[in-house]
């Protein structure tokens, strides 16, 4: 069988309508069961998951300690059958989504890690200026242009994939150091996991059929929570390239080149200014606060090194 594993905290706005989609899925030949964890949620969102308990194969998890990646480790422990199937509390799957994560995790033995399709579901009409940032690290969507086939693991989003039981039942779990906790934190949930995997040579397969749609909330549509968004995903990146073991010069804990582009995006914004490009000049602060994300986290990386250090000493 296989089990879809959710964490969620205070997701109560979303959820009732989730799980409504989630008892629309076609079952697998080899069967599913639904695996919630609620990360410490203070809203309605126990009493919701209750709720399903009679109409889906559900189990409730509560997990006290706060980040979305502790709330998936308590979840892997009870993981039942080959696959696991990740989603997050906003996320609307098609009915034929888990039979086609299956089919595809069958016929494609050597692949560890898959990643389906993610589409958008807006809350209201998207702002056009929406589309001058890339939709990957502020959507959370997939490129309609991937088509089936071998992938890169970067290229696979935590609210749409599946891994092989096998990898966890080896003791392999999430960072609880990265991804969602309280407000400030760098992101890569999942995508320091699947980074992990790839470099332990586990392959990636995409897998187009497999189709969600990932909500996206009005509050999001505000120029401001975007650039916001932009320095935790810069923050993320740098997690995933300190692990990639970088050698790159430095300068007080930071990769000097960062410093280079940032002054190269200083440049595009003051030419942006005086053409009165709008667009250009909004994408070069998108930019900017990205590699400012590299720069803030490598320098908390340092402070807590130097700390660790002291307490050694």
């Amino acid at each position: 069988m296989l089990t879809v594993l959710m964490a969620t905290r205070n997701g109560s706005r979303t959820l009732t309508s989730v799980l409504e989609c989630f008892t629309h899925l076609q079952t697998p030949s080899s069967g599913w069961k639904l695996v919630v964890v609620d990360n410490g949620s203070t809203d309605r969102t126990r009493e919701i998951i209750q709720s399903f308990q009679t109409v889906l194969p559900l189990t409730y998890i509560f997990e006290g300690n706060p980040g979305k990646n502790a709330a998936l480790n308590t979840g892997l422990a009870h993981v039942d059958g080959d696959l696991v199937v990740f989603t997050d509390d906003d996320v609307f799957p098609r009915p034929d989504w888990l039979i086609q994560f299956r089919k595809t995790a069958d016929s494609h033995q050597p692949y560890s890690m898959f990643g389906g399709a993610i589409l958008p579901r807006w809350e209201g009409p998207p702002a056009p200026w929406a589309a001058w940032v890339p939709p990957a690290p502020v959507f959370t969507l997939t490129d309609p242009r991937l088509r089936e086939g071998p992938i890169d693991a970067g290229l696979i989003y935590g609210p749409n994939m599946a891994v092989r039981a096998k990898v966890f039942n080896a003791g392999t779990c999430f960072d609880p150091s990265i991804g969602p906790r309280g407000a400030d934190y760098p992101m890569g949930s999942e995508s320091e996991l699947l980074e992990r995997l790839k470099r332990q040579s586990h392959k990636a397969w995409h897998a187009q059929e497999a189709v969600v749609e990932h909500f996206i909330r009005d509050y999001q549509m505000n120029k401001s929570w975007m650039l916001k968004r932009a320095i935790r995903f810069g923050r993320g990146q740098l997690r995933l390239l300190e692990a990639s073991g970088t050698t790159a010069p430095r300068l007080f804990g930071v990769p000097r080149l960062f410093f280079l582009r940032m002054l190269k995006r200083f440049v595009k914004i003051s030419t942006a200014w005086v053409k009165s490009d709008e667009q250009q000049m909004f994408l070069a602060r998108w930019e900017l606060n990205y590699l400012w994300g590299h720069v803030v986290e490598a320098r908390l990386l340092r402070r807590r090194r130097h700390s660790q250090g002291d307490k050694e000493a």
